[in-house]
């Protein structure tokens, strides 16, 4: 995309609407909360749901599910990183992310719905399923994720208002999260059941949604830092690197690689534990005597663990401005450590579970607020070091690992479910299924305790991230 005087970026429909040089209350709500929470709605869905979609309502075999996405993340790796050279690459009136927003509008949507659509069965329906899960996957979400993930460290060079932004996106993707947690389970369980009809007419709501808002978000975000960039045609600073460059200049920087190594081990671990949280409140909780079932306990356990997420999200920036990132992430670590230990010593009763997933979930708030934070921290210090801006590079493995998280470690999690030798419930029959012993106990650990062993290996992670420290001294 080559830079215009006019062209269709001056269109009114497609003029930003942010003019301010400081960001402002519109911007953070419509740009970076409302836009990224419709923008990943329907993979909070997803995540939560889409294995017991393919397993109980598809009745598609778990070893099979298993073989397709684990596959499938060469390709998710690969978009990643070509939509970020893209990105990097991309010179237009509007900057070079925010053109990839506004093409997510059409193409998350539409994508979305695809795996809701079947109109063959047997074979022909798995290699449907096949191509729609790779049309969302590996082509529209990498090119909607890793241009949301951008929009942050070129919105800004104040580092206060960038983390403000930071968490209100991670705010949106914990939003999305607890919709898929909280609100489907109940759907699933009451309404939607094993009817494909309801399935898809819910699914195409969300992708109206996704659309409207991701428009918004384009409409509602600025790139003051491309912009910067462009207008000063600075010399000292190279903002379109080569890859070659780009990987020199991360390779060398320690705490590029730990904010890396720490974010996949704290995503990847995090997504195990949503796709295996139906199973678990399905077939390991206890379930007795409530209303709605298991529906309901995964509703229970999603409101306990987002009320304290909710709470911390008034205080996590504010803290960080005060005490550092590393600080507040590393006890928040060490907390959701305990909250995990708690949660797994429950066994699947539901209160001292209960228990410890809210306290997990209240350490895990600091990191999952102040990620895209650190990263741009990182991008700054690396700028200020090799005199090169590696937002593409940086933001391609971010939004690698994010939207690899899910298909990697569903393929984990149904390869687990294949060798224990998990009993797909009958179509109208589910709470008649037993599973064997070696089943909960799998799910119990997919759902606990390989998260909270992440959970300790980021807090001593942390413990050697002090960039923040270098840059002030820098300043």
């Amino acid at each position: 995309m080559k830079r215009e005087k006019g062209g269709i970026w001056q269109l009114p429909l497609l003029r930003g609407k942010v003019k301010s040089a400081e960001v402002r209350r519109p911007e953070m709500l419509l740009g970076y909360l409302i836009g990224p929470f419709g923008g990943l709605l329907s993979s909070g869905i997803f995540t939560s749901f889409l294995n017991q979609y393919f397993t109980d309502v598809l009745q598609i075999a778990p070893a099979f599910l298993s073989g397709l996405q684990l596959i499938s993340t060469l390709f998710i790796i690969a978009a990643n990183f070509v939509v970020g050279q893209l990105i990097e690459h991309t010179r237009t009136l509007v900057g070079k992310a925010r053109p990839w927003i506004l093409l997510s509008a059409l193409t998350v949507s539409v994508t979305s719905l695809l795996m809701f659509i079947i109109p063959f069965e047997g074979l022909a329906k798995m290699v449907w399923v096949a191509v729609a899960y790779n049309l969302y996957y590996s082509i529209a979400l990498p090119i909607y994720n890793t241009a949301n993930s951008t929009l942050v460290p070129v919105s800004t060079r104040n580092s206060s208002q960038r983390a403000v932004l930071a968490s209100f996106t991670n705010i949106a993707g914990l939003g999305v999260m607890g919709v898929g947690s909280m609100i489907f389970p109940v759907l699933v369980a009451n309404v939607l059941k094993t009817s494909r009809i309801r399935w898809l007419l819910v699914m195409a709501g969300v992708a109206v949604f996704s659309a409207l808002t991701v428009f918004l978000q384009y409409r509602f975000t600025r790139e003051r830092v491309t912009e910067e960039l462009q207008k000063t045609a600075e010399k000292t600073i190279d903002s379109t690197p080569s890859v070659k460059k780009q990987l020199a200049a991360v390779a060398r920087e320690k705490w590029w690689w730990i904010t890396i190594v720490f974010y996949i081990a704290f995503q990847w671990s995090g997504a195990l534990k949503n796709g295996s949280m139906a199973y678990y409140c399905q077939w390991v909780a206890d379930s007795t005597g409530i209303a709605g079932g298991w529906g309901t306990v995964q509703t229970v356990f999603a409101v306990l663990g987002a009320i304290p997420m909710a709470a911390a999200a008034v205080v996590v920036v504010p803290l960080a401005n005060r005490f550092g990132k590393r600080e507040v992430v590393l006890v928040g670590m060490v907390v959701g450590t305990a909250g995990g230990v708690i949660a797994g010593l429950g066994g699947g009763a539901l209160i001292p579970t209960a228990i410890g997933v809210a306290i997990k979930c209240l350490g895990s708030s600091p990191a999952a607020y102040l990620v895209l934070a650190m990263l741009a921290d990182v991008i700054d210090h690396i700028e200020g070091e090799s005199k090169i801006r590696t937002d593409g590079l940086t933001m391609s493995v971010y939004s690698s690992v994010m939207v690899a998280a899910t298909p990697v470690m569903n393929a984990v999690f149904m390869a687990i479910l294949s060798i224990v030798g998990y009993s797909a419930p009958a179509q109208e029959a589910a709470v008649q299924t037993v599973q064997n012993q070696t089943t909960r106990l799998a799910i119990s650990a997919s759902y606990i305790w390989v998260e909270t062993a992440a959970y300790a290996v980021c807090a001593v992670l942390m413990a050697f991230w002090n960039v923040e420290k270098q840059n002030r001294t820098k300043k």
